[in-house]
């Protein structure tokens, strides 16, 4: 294989149990965008294996997947657009959010057709703006309880907008707000089973918001919410799983002066030799990295040079080096540089490293 993907499973076994050392809580095990490039299903196992209660996933065909590959632990999908195939979701029992009344609707209206209740999770923007009921609040809550015999409310929930913030006002600003909602909720005289609302920082950081249950992301692949607020993996007590390799397709020697990629926007310092690394954007690695990132050869750093292109980069190997064309060089992973790393170099975060692998580059489990 010119390229791999290695998932270490004891990795996401290691950082779910550290996790459940913080909380007594629940876990739903976030496993949405293929859980975070490592996997759907067998995350997704070896989650629920690890002490995982519920699966989480944005999208219906994420939910179907799990459910074509026998998991039958509880599952909730939290972004369904309008004219999603409701219908398979109840008769799959997939538990769903909701965050209007035209949704509410739509999903009662498939309920009757299926004739099977729903399981509802009731989505509350407490602040961030994003999904989650906002304005039509008064006639949601007047709604639900005016249909309440049609389905079954499983949980209230909603979603942290700073909880990689610590320290800052707006987690209790949404705290109480998510409570004042929740009470409001239970005056109606609909009483949910499950409370959510802290994801992996809040899970870490803030054990007063845990509630019944919590939603473990990016933590579980040992990866740290925020290196700059929360620390890095290691500070956490946490293993990233994953680790990202590519063949060297050439080796060449390069003067000083010489300039290397497209546009020429890397000059080499001194008299080295490069490695071409057969990886590049088109399999997820970012355009715009610049030599904070690179590749670990025989454990020494070499760093990227130029720009990336579609399907390979260039590495400083530097002068001395004794790297040959077919020998395995490591993007990221536990050692040498690390999806954090990546992240600082393009300008983005460690979630985005990992889920942009792209599906041509084969996972393999450890």
């Amino acid at each position: 294989m010119r390229a791999v993907v290695e998932v270490n499973l004891k990795a996401i076994d290691h950082n779910i149990k550290q996790i459940k050392s913080l909380t007594k809580s629940e876990i739903l095990a976030v496993v949405k965008a293929d859980a975070y490039g490592h996997g759907l299903v067998p995350v997704a196992k070896q989650a629920l294996t690890s002490g995982a209660s519920w699966l989480g996933v944005a999208l219906l065909e994420e939910a179907f997947a799990l459910r074509a590959a026998g998991i039958t632990a509880p599952v909730i999908a939290w972004l369904t657009p309008s004219g999603e195939d409701f219908a398979s979701a109840l008769k799959q029992h997939i538990d769903l959010s909701v965050s209007s009344i035209s949704l509410f609707e739509e999903v009662l209206g498939a309920a009757k057709v299926s004739g099977i209740k729903p399981r509802l999770h009731f989505e509350i923007d407490t602040g961030m703006r994003r999904g989650g009921v906002l304005d039509e609040w008064s006639d949601f809550l007047a709604f639900a309880k005016e249909r309440s015999q049609e389905y079954e409310l499983v949980g209230v929930w909603s979603h942290f907008a700073r909880a990689d913030e610590p320290d800052s006002t707006f987690n209790v600003e949404q705290e109480n707000n998510f409570e004042l909602k929740l009470a409001d909720v239970k005056l109606a005289g609909l009483n949910p089973k499950i409370i959510h609302l802290s994801n992996s920082a809040a899970t870490i950081t803030n054990p007063a918001a845990h509630h019944v249950m919590v939603r473990l992301g990016i933590a579980m692949y040992g990866l740290s919410p925020d290196v700059n607020t929360l620390g890095t993996s290691q500070d956490l007590h946490l293993i990233p799983a994953m680790t990202v390799k590519a063949k060297i397709h050439l080796v060449k020697s390069a003067k000083k002066g010489e300039a290397v990629g497209y546009g020429g926007t890397a000059i080499l310092g001194e008299d080295s030799k490069l490695g071409v690394i057969v990886m590049g954007y088109a399999d997820g690695l970012p355009r715009s990295a610049s030599n904070i990132a690179g590749v670990l050869h025989n454990s020494k750093k070499a760093p990227l040079i130029g720009r990336v292109s579609m399907d390979q980069c260039v590495v400083d190997l530097g002068a001395d080096s004794t790297a040959k064309a077919g020998e395995y060089v490591t993007i990221f992973g536990p050692d040498g540089y690390s999806a954090d790393d990546w992240g600082k170099a393009s300008g983005t975060i460690n979630y985005e490293i990992t889920t942009r692998i792209a599906a041509r580059v084969p996972r393999i489990y450890t």
